[in-house]
């Protein structure tokens, strides 16, 4: 069985939202470093297949395939991205393989397959119901010294309250943390 492991660059009063038409843009780019990067990467674990909504897809199909030759960029190109999508005729940079019109059914499925872990990058919509629906087995919040006050949030409102379990932490000269927390499921009352 697979794991599915969900990562979120994330400021300290949970906004996820960065670069594109974001009021503050790029602003986790201060904080990155080569050490940071390298965490990050041991963190991803190197060989891995990737689980994105579609707008998350898109995004990374106009970047990762012209991001250079290095682990980072190497390994997201080869990893098999599995993509909840209603589009999946236009899906261009693979591998790729969509989930079917039932998402939560294609996660179900994938998950009980043998293979390599499965990450989750960005995508907010989908990191709501892997967690909702208890397919999540590990949450990895990159977290940067900074308050934001708005944008998108980590997770939607409709979101049942979660237990986590601490299992590691890192961190990095600028202030990024990288927190690792096993998903428990429901919060009990």
């Amino acid at each position: 069985m697979r794991k599915i492991r969900i990562f979120e660059h994330i400021s300290l009063d949970g906004v996820i939202e960065h670069d594109g038409d974001y009021i503050y843009g790029a602003w986790t780019t201060p904080y990155r470093s080569p050490a940071g990067a390298a965490m990050l990467f041991e963190a991803y674990g190197g060989d891995f297949d990737l689980l994105l909504g579609r707008k998350t897809y898109d995004i990374f199909s106009s970047f990762w395939p012209n991001a250079g030759d290095f682990p980072m960029a190497n390994a997201i190109n080869a990893a098999t991205k599995y993509i909840a999508t209603h589009r999946p005729d236009s899906l261009g940079w693979g591998p790729v393989k969509d989930l079917s019109d039932d998402v939560i059914d294609g996660i179900r499925k994938l998950k009980a397959t043998e293979g390599r872990d499965v990450i989750v990058i960005g995508s907010s919509t989908l990191t709501s119901v892997l967690l909702n629906e208890g397919l999540a087995d590990e949450v990895v919040l990159i977290t940067y010294p900074v308050l934001l006050g708005r944008g998108k949030r980590l997770l939607a409102d409709t979101i049942d309250a979660r237990e986590l379990e601490f299992v590691d932490s890192k961190s990095t000269a600028t202030g990024l943390l990288i927190n690792t927390y096993k998903h428990l499921g429901p919060l009990k009352k």
